[in-house]
């Protein structure tokens, strides 16, 4: 059961592989200046990309963990994740209220997906 390991540094890995399941590193937004939708869209695009590089997709997200600075973004944040995410395939998923790494960051999520 060989495990692969993707852009490695000496925190963590970008993304790692084993037995056909992908998991990546936590995502966050390209410009924390912005607002909720923006950090949340541009989260997302970031996982779309890792998920392509890793030979998945976003419609094989098997489970998704958000975590949000404040439940007051909790609305709007949704309303990006659900525009994302493809019908009829919504992973399991948790939404938490947390404190970020950097106090600009409004939205962080990890995700684990299936190999395609």
């Amino acid at each position: 059961m060989m495990i692969e390991r993707i852009e490695t540094k000496q925190r963590m890995s970008r993304i790692v592989k084993h037995n056909g399941t992908i998991y990546l590193c936590g995502q966050v937004c390209k410009d924390a200046e912005q607002g909720i939708t923006e950090q949340t869209q541009t989260m997302l695009d970031k996982v779309e990309t890792l998920l392509e590089q890793a030979g998945s997709d976003k419609e094989h997200i098997l489970s998704a963990t958000i975590y949000v600075k404040t439940m007051a973004d909790f609305a709007a944040m949704n309303e990006v994740w659900d525009n994302w995410v493809p019908a009829g395939f919504a992973p399991a998923r948790a939404c938490v209220e947390a404190s970020m790494a950097r106090d600009a960051l409004l939205v962080e999520i990890s995700v684990v997906a299936a190999e395609k």
